[in-house]
């Protein structure tokens, strides 16, 4: 069962549900219903959704990637939060600032979706013999994403990284008017929305070299600092194993003093018992250009594993 949605405009809740904050785009509703079944099932708690526009739903001509950015998608979930007009909070873990915001605490961070990137590609652009990636010669390829544009751009410089806005399905439907011979999304995204893309050729993009954006799939559920209660019955939701991943991935974002406009792609396995990262850095749009920088590091302690990544992507000729 749903549980029930609610403008924060609406009558008070239900003083016996959790009020749970999030934004209002299909994708974030289903993020929020998900957290709200797991919290019903697995720790037998009553939840309502609150509904909070934010800057970044409403401000389709602000670009993601300027440092301004920051917070876009997050900052007025977090007031409401604090301001008493919701209980817990669910949030894509990517659009996070690095720095935790005083007063609030992440209390859990539940199964991770697929954190690979799909290029989607109009079947009258789609080009299997190119190299790198299939799409055909000079090709538009819809992005926003900083960390996309570069990754792109050192794969194929021959395409054209146009600027794209709006949700998934609004993305797709610029796909099919023709506006872009193919747009690069978030499989996470696709995947939770049940979207049906048979008419694109779907191509996944593998992380080792294309990493996602520190944290892509995951989900991050705050509460207030506080709240010591409600962080311990939201830790029937969390998942050890999926923090230890975007902690790595978020606290190479941290050391290189970036936020979410950072064109830093970030990936952290575990493989054979052995904890791997994966980077990618590209150039800030205010820096002179420079080839894409990479890093893969392993087997080392976390903060070790941290630093050797920055080092490889801050001096690669020192790191070589």
């Amino acid at each position: 069962m749903q549980p029930p949605l609610r403008n924060v405009a609406s009558s008070p809740a239900n003083p016996q549900r959790l009020r749970i904050a999030t934004r209002g785009s299909d994708l974030a509703l289903w993020q929020a219903r998900f957290v709200a079944e797991r919290l019903d099932q697995i720790a037998g708690l009553t939840t309502e959704l609150v509904v909070i526009s934010t800057q970044g739903d409403r401000r389709q001509d602000l670009a993601l990637g300027d440092p301004g950015s920051i917070g876009l998608f997050t900052s007025e979930v977090q007031q409401a939060l604090l301001q008493g007009e919701a209980d817990l909070a669910v949030h894509s873990l990517k659009d996070l600032p690095a720095q935790s915001i005083p007063g609030l605490q992440r209390a859990a961070v539940p199964q991770r979706a697929d954190p690979r990137d799909f290029l989607l590609i109009h079947p009258q652009a789609f080009a299997p013999g190119a190299p790198s990636l299939p799409v055909k010669p000079n090709s538009r390829i819809g992005t926003s994403a900083a960390r996309r544009k570069a990754l792109l751009l050192d794969a194929r410089p021959d395409v054209e990284a146009a600027p794209i806005r709006g949700n998934v399905p609004t993305r797709l439907q610029k796909l099919a008017r023709g506006d872009y011979d193919a747009i690069l999304l978030a499989a996470a995204g696709v995947q939770r929305l049940g979207l049906d893309l048979s008419a694109w050729e779907c191509h996944p993009l593998p992380l080792q070299e294309w990493p996602g954006a520190p944290g892509q799939g995951a989900l991050a559920v705050e509460c207030r600092s506080q709240d010591r209660e409600l962080s311990q019955a939201l830790s029937a939701i969390h998942l050890p194993e999926v923090a230890e991943q975007v902690d790595l991935e978020r606290a190479l974002l941290q050391r290189l003093g970036g936020g979410c406009s950072l064109p830093l792609g970030a990936y952290a396995e575990r493989v054979d018992g052995h904890m791997h990262l994966w980077a990618s850095l590209g150039s800030m749009a205010e820096e002179p250009a420079r080839p894409l920088r990479r890093a893969h590091v392993q087997n080392l302690k976390a903060e070790a594993l941290v630093d050797a990544a920055f080092q490889q992507l801050r001096n690669p000729e020192k790191a070589g």
